[in-house]
């Protein structure tokens, strides 16, 4: 099994889709990478040679992924909170942060519908 970046990609892939498991890592990026370390993206990853597994992994050295983004992704929005502007505390409510609408179709956000007893008129 091919272990890069510290994540142990799917060995019945095509390279070219394995890679996208890496956090930090899509199908562009994934591509690019294919195309400057010269592997045929078409291949297996179980098929790859040690060879290829090492200079992918050389390859992806050269971009953040992983435990380090996630970090700096997690740095800034704690720094958006912490400092209090609109974007930091509808994180933190766990509010569209976009300018969506939430009196409709918020539902990823904000979670499964909450019933409220019945109102009288």
């Amino acid at each position: 099994m091919a272990r890069i970046a510290g994540i142990d990609i799917p060995r019945e892939k095509r390279v070219e889709i394995a890679l996208t498991y890496i956090y930090g890592i899509g199908l562009t990026r994934s591509k690019q990478i294919l195309l400057d370390t010269g592997v045929n993206p078409d291949t297996r990853v179980k098929d790859l040679a040690d060879s290829d597994v090492q200079k992918l992994r050389g390859a992806t050295e050269a971009y953040t992924v992983e435990g380090d983004l996630r970090r700096q992704e997690g740095m800034a929005l704690k720094r958006l909170q912490d400092i209090g502007c609109v974007r930091g505390r509808r994180h933190r409510m766990s509010l569209p942060v976009r300018g969506q609408r939430t009196r409709t179709n918020a539902r990823t956000r904000r979670g499964a519908r909450k019933t409220v007893a019945g109102r009288k008129k």
